[in-house]
């Protein structure tokens, strides 16, 4: 029998061998890229991610916050008309259960609270919403703590408000949706369909009527309060603090939702039409406390909750 050679390869099995050897390289390549060095059966597979691309953005938010719902109603007001209880029109309070005409600093701090943090012993109030002539309370009751409005800058310098700050927002006297002062914006939850106003807007039922009020975040640094209990704070400009009211605070923003939608008449506040809504903010919370959501929540310009921790 002859011995016959091997057959030459044919044009179409080298081509076929020439592709196993490229993949068999580029598996090479790949598991060298991926895999690192050769890794035994007991050892971890590691996989590697690929870093965020270069300038992407990131969501910060310098905030922390207390939910205090409703706790009395009075004709009270211990800033505008202090020690003359039924001298002013009705108030609604929230925070601490202990505020009348004659309260002072002394008597909001560790007073009971309705407050979440409990140690936030501060007392709020609004005048109180009517609809036909019977008040109507807010079921939403959140007051936001912010760094926000000033240059990030600014916001490292955010001192605690200290302890007795008494600050007065809006203007229980404005004249019209087109008053300056008159500073409160009203909206429906979850309809953002409806625009905004200074007065009070029709919400579709099953919404909620939302004011949203934010206080000046800029102190004189010396008084807790002045004779129109507006003239020791002032809000920035151009993100700054101006020179005559150089320390920055948190800016307090008010967030009231009240169970009411639909048509806005026989709608009133006590102070008169929704453009006079206006809220006043009696600082007691614990010095210590307030100094950690500073630095923490707002300086560091991190999302907190009402523990003060980050959420």
């Amino acid at each position: 029998m002859l011995n016959r050679s091997p057959s030459p390869p044919t044009g179409r099995s080298r081509a076929r061998s020439a592709c196993l050897t490229a993949l068999a390289a580029l598996g090479l390549i790949l598991a060298t890229w991926y895999g690192g060095s050769a890794s035994t059966a007991n050892e971890p597979q590691i996989t590697k991610i690929k870093a965020a691309p270069q300038g992407a953005q990131v969501v910060r938010v310098a905030e922390f916050l207390a939910e205090c719902p409703y706790s009395h109603r009075l004709p009270d007001d211990p800033i505008v008309f202090p020690g003359l209880p039924g001298a002013s029109h009705m108030h609604s309070f929230f925070g601490s259960h202990v505020t009348n005409a004659h309260t002072d600093v002394t008597d909001l701090l560790g007073s009971s609270s309705t407050c979440n943090p409990a140690i936030d012993s501060s007392s709020y109030w609004v005048p109180t919403m009517y609809r036909n002539d019977q008040p109507v309370e807010p079921t939403g009751t959140t007051f936001y703590y912010l760094g926000e409005g000033v240059r990030d800058d600014v916001i490292q310098r955010i001192r605690p408000f200290p302890q007795g700050l008494r600050i007065v927002a809006g203007n229980a006297k404005a004249t019209g949706v087109d008053d300056p002062t008159s500073v409160a914006r009203w909206s429906c939850l979850h309809h953002g369909e409806v625009n905004p106003s200074k007065d009070f807007v029709t919400c579709p039922a099953g919404s909620m009527l939302e004011s949203y009020l934010d206080f000046p975040q800029c102190w004189n640094g010396k008084d807790l309060d002045s004779a129109d209990h507006k003239s020791h704070m002032a809000y920035p400009v151009n993100g700054a603090c101006p020179a005559s009211h150089p320390v920055p605070v948190p800016k307090l923003r008010q967030v009231l939702r009240y169970p009411v939608s639909g048509s806005t008449q026989g709608l009133r506040l006590a102070s008169g039409p929704g453009y006079t809504m206006h809220g006043d903010f009696f600082n007691a919370w614990p010095e210590n406390e307030l100094a950690r959501r500073v630095t923490n929540c707002i300086n560091a310009i991190v999302k907190c909750g009402a523990d003060g921790n980050p959420s």
